[in-house]
């Protein structure tokens, strides 16, 4: 029966080591590369949270009981919609006043929109004014219920 050598390099054997060794690289080599990759991810999460490429959408604050059988309404001031504002506007039961989003305004009428709050866009006022930033988060706007 063979016996393996004391000394295993004296016989020209590489040493045995510890069980479970990896002969492809050191446990250094690794903590960095696992390292690396985990900024990098980290770098990419940052970079796609920040950019601002959401599609865009108006908003036109309109008179609900003003409906026009060609399915328009009229544009009232956005204070009406604002509840920012403290200043208090007859809202009725189901809200006189509503956010339109989208449509085509004609003078002061706007139609071909909707009154349902689109998701995952910019919606902006034709003051400026920002009432909901595309993605998590938003500012709601509306004086309706």
């Amino acid at each position: 029966m063979a016996t393996s050598p004391m000394y295993p390099m004296a016989s020209g054997q590489p040493p045995g080591g510890k069980p479970g060794a990896s002969p492809s690289g050191s446990k250094a080599t690794k903590v960095i590369t696992l390292t690396g990759i985990g900024v990098v991810s980290l770098l990419l999460i940052g970079y796609c949270s920040a950019q601002e490429d959401y599609e865009e959408v108006g908003a036109e604050c309109v008179d609900l009981n003003s409906y026009q059988p060609d399915g328009s309404y009229t544009i009232v001031d956005d204070d009406y919609c604002d509840d920012d504002d403290n200043v208090t506007h007859y809202h009725g039961s189901h809200g006189a006043y509503r956010w339109y989003y989208g449509g085509t305004r004609i003078g002061a009428r706007i139609g071909h929109g909707t009154t349902v709050r689109p998701s995952d866009v910019r919606i902006v006022t034709r003051k400026g004014t920002v009432i909901q930033r595309g993605g998590f988060g938003s500012r709601w706007g509306s004086g309706g219920s």
